[in-house]
């Protein structure tokens, strides 16, 4: 299965709880104020996303890249984020 290629969408206040979108390119997405909880997000790119007040709560970030990202007010609480990559 191919992986999602949803670069530079907008997602704001979309509902995306329990999505799958491992290894998804989000580069650049609007997604502030989404639902993203339980969220498979492992190995996404996610670098220029913005996600503020984003709810990624136990969402799976885990090897996910965030260089760049607004994550300003998400809550991410019991997110996997080993292997992370925040900064270049």
């Amino acid at each position: 299965m191919a992986a999602a290629i949803l670069k530079n969408a907008d997602l704001g206040a979309a509902n995306l709880a329990k999505a799958q979108l491992a290894a998804a390119d989000l580069s650049g997405i609007f997604a502030a104020r989404a639902d993203l909880h339980l969220a498979s997000l492992r190995g996404a790119n996610l670098s220029g996303a913005k996600l503020a007040q984003c709810h990624l709560v136990r969402a799976d970030l885990r090897g996910a890249n965030l260089t760049d990202a607004d994550l300003s007010g998400a809550e991410l609480s019991g997110a996997k984020l080993d292997g992370t990559l925040l900064a270049k």
